[in-house]
């Protein structure tokens, strides 16, 4: 792909993404959806592997059924109201239809099967912006419909989510899945606090997405995608191994780390809402993630390869770690000491 073609591809990635956060009106809502998803099917299939092609095959079948479930959902709002302000989402119909649009957009589970296989077909800074960037619409839109969404439907979601996400995500070796599996995870956390405090959501969000992209950056500067590789990855940049390690334990919601700080905050909120047993499960499934983050951060920098298996040491290379990788890692490593500036902020 041609390095304009690439900066088109981007520049509609991010109007499409600008138009959908800053609409009141669904029919823009929805275009900027669609600019998105445009937009990053040839960044999915630019390397035109079989893989790679049915990958952004599967996101647009997805997508295409999900923004057709938006704009039904705003039509029947519509019809029922004579509203087409997106706040104004009343209609008990219209907001089921609607969450499940947004669900299938985002990948929050029953409709999740088509994101790791989505992820496993992209290359690792594609897979980044899957992760990311075209998350922010649908959350967004969430965001300001949160009054008018069911917390009970929300709740159900986000424990199976955090079920499904947690589980799955055990038995894999290929690391962007079990990234895909990790944000399906993280989404769960973020869906059942969307109707209690939308801006929690929102913090969760960016701090996930901090500490994602720091994780694909590095894997990417690493040219590493599976567990086996990974574990040689040590002998190449050390640093870089260290700097993988915190912050996959940061993904993980260990304390003292900043991704600690939004678990922490929505565990303390939903208690305040009286939702014991919702924030029980919910913790205790995040401990199955644990294990596959415990695990990667383990092949990342603790274990030596085995020499049983034939294997290529890599070069130790004298570059320096990349500026925004270093940036990245140190946010997503040491926030939590500014936990007791939250609540002013929201």
């Amino acid at each position: 792909m041609t390095p304009q073609a690439k900066l088109i591809f981007t520049t509609s990635l991010f109007l499409g993404t600008t138009l959908t956060i800053s609409s009141n009106h669904w029919i823009m809502a929805w275009a900027g959806l669609e600019i998105n998803t445009l937009a990053i099917l040839p960044l999915i299939s630019k390397s035109h592997h079989p893989r790679a092609i049915e990958a952004a095959t599967k996101y647009f079948l997805t997508q295409a059924a999900a923004s057709a479930l938006v704009l039904f959902a705003s039509m029947t709002n519509a019809w029922h109201t004579g509203q087409w302000d997106i706040s104004q989402l009343t209609h008990p119909v219209s907001s089921l239809i609607l969450t499940s649009a947004i669900a299938m957009k985002l990948g929050l589970a029953p409709f999740h099967f088509w994101f790791p296989e989505v992820l496993q077909g992209s290359s690792l800074t594609t897979g980044l912006l899957l992760s990311t960037v075209m998350k922010l619409p649908p959350i967004s839109l969430l965001f300001m419909t949160s009054s008018s969404l069911n917390p009970t439907l929300l709740t159900c979601m986000a424990v199976l989510s955090t079920a499904l996400g947690g589980w799955m995500g055990l038995n894999q070796t290929q690391i962007r899945k079990i990234l895909a599996f990790s944000s399906i995870s993280h989404l769960g956390w973020m869906a059942i606090i969307i109707a209690y405090n939308p801006k929690l959501t929102l913090l969760n969000f960016y701090l996930y997405t901090l500490m994602t992209a720091a994780v694909f950056l590095s894997l990417n500067s690493m040219k590493t995608t599976n567990l086996p590789t990974l574990m040689t990855t040590w002998t190449k940049i050390p640093s870089l191994s260290a700097m993988l390690f915190l912050t996959l334990l940061s993904l993980a919601g260990l304390p003292p780390l900043t991704g600690f700080l939004p678990k922490w905050l929505i565990i303390q909120e939903l208690t305040k809402q009286d939702l014991i047993p919702a924030v029980t499960t919910i913790s205790l499934l995040s401990l199955l993630s644990l294990f596959f983050y415990l695990r990667l951060a383990y092949c990342a920098t603790i274990t030596l390869p085995p020499h049983t298996t034939n294997h290529m040491k890599l070069w130790h290379t004298n570059k320096p770690v990349n500026t925004m990788i270093a940036v990245l890692v140190v946010l997503s490593t040491m926030l939590l000491p500014i936990s007791p500036m939250i609540p002013t902020i929201i």
